[in-house]
């Protein structure tokens, strides 16, 4: 921020600079050798796409190699070595067998790859001919590992074309601020509660609540790790002038499991929705046709999730569910048993999404509707509630928008102020957490 602000070095091109060495920097940080495929596939894509843009004659198929090759980035890092396991499993054979590593948020700077070339092709964005934006674009640190998915056509003017102010800046750091307390002061609090849970039911059968305690705990947990980085990127576009698309709207409060998907991960399921949904026709089509392709959506949004048939599982949840709801009518409403039905729902599908294998999730499901529990009730519940349960209160309220009206009353009593006092009393606590704790794992790290 320094070197961003300074101020005889107002010139964009200077702040794009800057954005763009410490983006690498904090890329590499991390992956010193995968920093040299990102950029590698960034000229790639810039490359393509301006043959694309040359040859109107060609257009479709320059589109089609840049998509390829996209996928097989992310085909072979990512799915090669889950394939190879399954291949050996078929055959017995283990030298099939090969490990690739991951590179971090490959998932992430990949679509966001392919929405550039979608973008242009669909003559939603121009094409760019500066490679130095394009490459600002897809590595801009605050969002570069675990989204927002941002689309070039979001940002291409702000590349160039963006304001910075004193305001915004204090705007950015505040929704900071909330990402990071939402991560370290709740996230990971109630992520031990499920990593308990889950190892104690890998060690010995738990009791009914204990085991609804800890996929209760991880659907907490979940949100607010994911929500909280969403935060933080948001935030720290918005220090440096960018405005990165909201990807959570309080999805706990959803109304059907339809409208659970409009609230969670917004920037991921738009994505689909207008990059594979509706190019496939939507549901402009025969009823069956558009089963397949609610059926291709969701096995996709599964797969890009990890390596792993858990995932896939998952995914074929949500098909069927979003299936049930659409042909029955139940999409279309907002009761309380339409709200219990969705989050029973949500937490069964995270049960899975959590597990190491479908049948470590199926035993464990299996214990939380009573067919094999150590008894409805035992000391593993009662104790865990007693020590956790003042912030289990406090998470269960944060997914709700209760908090953020009243602070929406206090702006508009002219009282903001006192919102002031409260940001930076939650940054004090985090950032005491950070230093105390060891405890802090990251979810959304490897996807």
């Amino acid at each position: 921020m320094l070197l961003y602000f300074l101020p005889f070095r107002k010139s964009r091109k200077w702040k794009n600079a800057v954005l763009f060495v410490f983006s690498i920097a904090f890329y590499a940080w991390g992956e010193p050798v995968f920093v040299l495929v990102m950029l590698a596939y960034i000229f790639l894509n810039w490359f393509l796409v301006l043959l694309m843009d040359r040859s109107e004659q060609h257009r479709k198929a320059w589109m089609t190699v840049a998509v390829v090759l996209d996928v097989l980035l992310i085909g072979v890092f990512k799915y090669a070595s889950f394939l190879s396991e399954n291949l050996a499993l078929l055959t017995g054979n283990d030298r099939l067998i090969v490990y690739i590593a991951l590179p971090v948020g490959i998932s992430f700077f990949t679509f966001q790859l392919m929405s550039y070339v979608f973008d242009v092709y669909y003559g939603k964005a121009a094409v760019q001919k500066n490679l130095f934006h394009v490459a600002l674009y897809i590595s801009l640190f605050p969002q570069l590992i675990a989204g927002p998915i941002v689309r070039y056509q979001q940002i291409e003017n702000e590349i160039t074309d963006r304001q910075e102010s004193f305001a915004g800046i204090w705007a950015g750091m505040k929704r900071f601020i909330y990402g990071l307390a939402k991560k370290v002061l709740i996230a990971n609090f109630v992520g031990q509660i499920a990593d308990n849970a889950f190892d104690y039911f890998s060690l010995q059968t738990p009791s009914v609540l204990f085991a609804w305690l800890g996929a209760v705990a991880y659907t907490l947990q979940i949100y607010f790790d994911f929500s909280g980085y969403s935060d933080m990127a948001i935030g720290l576009g918005q220090i440096f002038g960018f405005r990165f698309p909201e990807n959570f709207n309080y999805p706990y409060i959803a109304g059907t499991v339809t409208d659970f998907w409009r609230r969670w991960h917004m920037s991921l399921s738009s994505w689909f929705r207008d990059y594979v949904y509706i190019p496939l026709g939507g549901n402009r089509v025969k009823k069956s046709r558009w089963v397949l392709n609610l059926f291709i959506v969701w096995l996709l949004t599964g797969i890009w999730h990890g390596a792993n048939w858990t995932f896939v599982l998952w995914g074929m949840i949500y098909f069927a569910v979003l299936l049930f709801e659409k042909l029955t009518g139940i999409d279309r409403k907002n009761t309380f048993l339409t709200h219990v039905w969705t989050m029973l729902i949500v937490v069964v599908a995270w049960v899975f999404f959590r597990s190491a294998d479908i049948k470590t999730g199926w035993d464990y499901l299996s214990v939380m509707f009573g067919l094999r529990a150590a008894g409805f009730t035992g000391p593993d519940f009662t104790n865990t509630l007693k020590n956790t349960g003042i912030v289990l209160m406090i998470a269960v309220v944060g997914v709700t928008p209760v908090l953020s009206g009243c602070f929406d009353c206090l702006r508009e009593k002219n009282l903001s102020w006192i919102e002031n006092i409260w940001v930076m009393v939650i940054f004090c606590l985090s950032i005491l957490e950070v230093v105390s704790s060891t405890y802090n794992p990251f979810i959304y790290f490897n996807f």
